[in-house]
């Protein structure tokens, strides 16, 4: 058909509202976004440095006030960050039935080639989102879905 563009699979849906420029809705968003986050990865067992790279490399201090609770709304970026680890997380909740096991594929050295011998965790600490999302779309593959 002239002019039609199949949908490709070629990145998992980030889900976030809409609205997700309006600042209330980024604030709404923030608090539970920024707990989900932070307990998620110290389960990985993460440092404070790690952390803030998955955020998008944010400062120290603002880093420090945000796991005080202290925050405004967050950027869309920031959020899509939170969105694709809680994303990575949920994967490995659904394809590994222990937690350990789990935690063990993301910090074990893999042979695939989007790893180059490095961890997943470590693929997803190089800093950019592109990094998130070929982590999370590695896993969505793996288990076989798109969503």
């Amino acid at each position: 058909m002239q002019g039609h563009q199949p949908h490709l699979p070629d990145s998992p849906r980030v889900t976030l509202p809409a609205d997700r420029l309006d600042p209330a809705t980024r604030r709404r968003l923030s608090g539970p976004g920024l707990r989900t986050f932070f307990t998620i990865t110290e389960k990985w067992g993460l440092s404070a440095k790690g952390q803030r790279i998955l955020l998008g490399s944010v400062a120290e201090s603002t880093f420090h006030n945000w796991k005080a609770g202290k925050h405004g709304a967050l950027s869309y970026d920031q959020l899509e960050r939170i969105s694709l680890v809680l994303g990575i997380h949920k994967a490995l909740t659904l394809l590994f039935t222990e937690e350990e096991t789990g935690q063990t594929w993301l910090h074990q050295p893999n042979g695939e080639a989007m790893f180059g011998g490095k961890s997943p965790l470590e693929r997803m600490q190089a800093g950019s989102m592109d990094d998130l999302y070929r982590v999370r779309r590695y896993l969505d593959a793996w288990r076989g879905s798109w969503n």
